[in-house]
């Protein structure tokens, strides 16, 4: 039996607004899909979009759809 976890992932307002234009940073996207790993998930799914944030800014977010086994 599998068991299943939606994870968005953004990074925070101000750092998307003023330091990198809304972009995600890989290494820290990286980092919680192997801290999802070792929890024995994998990605099944996922989408990019941009999300509004304040009225004229925008920024980059990921949904993965993750799956793993139940442990019983």
């Amino acid at each position: 039996m599998k068991e299943y976890r939606v994870f968005l992932y953004t990074e925070g307002m101000f750092s998307s607004i003023f330091l990198n234009g809304g972009k995600v940073n890989p290494i820290r996207l990286s980092s919680a899909l192997n801290n999802f790993a070792k929890e024995g998930w994998q990605v099944k799914a996922m989408e990019r979009e941009n999300r509004r944030t304040l009225l004229f800014f925008s920024r980059e977010a990921f949904i993965f759809v993750l799956e793993r086994e139940i442990k019983q």
